[in-house]
């Protein structure tokens, strides 16, 4: 197996972006009735986050099926390092009461693309 810091290494060498981020995925470990009482705060937090520049995605996943949400989300963070990654997932209210389980890893963003519409008349902005 490979060092991470090796492959993020390698990664950058061969020209993508090697972007290191935190990805975070949130289980429910109570049921859905009693997860929505901690919905407000955590939605809160998650625009606090988002102003701070740390929040990069986040939102809800659904099972393997695609027709179903079972309570789970992901939430990619802007972090120096793991431990700091994982203070951040700490202070979400979810977690901090227990309304939800996470497990956390780093994430190196290599590929992709993102598409913004402009629209400066109405001061408008869109994801196409």
């Amino acid at each position: 197996m490979t060092s991470w810091s090796d492959y993020s290494e390698r990664a950058r060498g061969k020209g993508v972006l090697a972007k290191q981020l935190f990805m975070v995925r949130s289980r429910p470990a109570v049921s859905l009735d009693e997860l929505a009482r901690g919905l407000f705060e955590h939605l809160e937090y998650q625009r606090l986050l988002e102003k701070q520049g740390i929040l990069v995605f986040a939102g809800p996943l659904s099972d393997e099926s695609g027709s179903k949400w079972s309570g789970e989300g992901l939430i990619i963070y802007r972090a120096a390092d793991l431990v700091s990654a994982k203070e951040i997932a700490d202070a979400d209210p979810m977690h901090r009461e227990g309304l939800r389980k996470y497990e956390i890893r780093a994430w190196l963003l290599n590929e992709g693309s993102l598409t913004l519409r402009i629209t400066l008349s109405d001061q408008k902005l869109e994801l196409p």
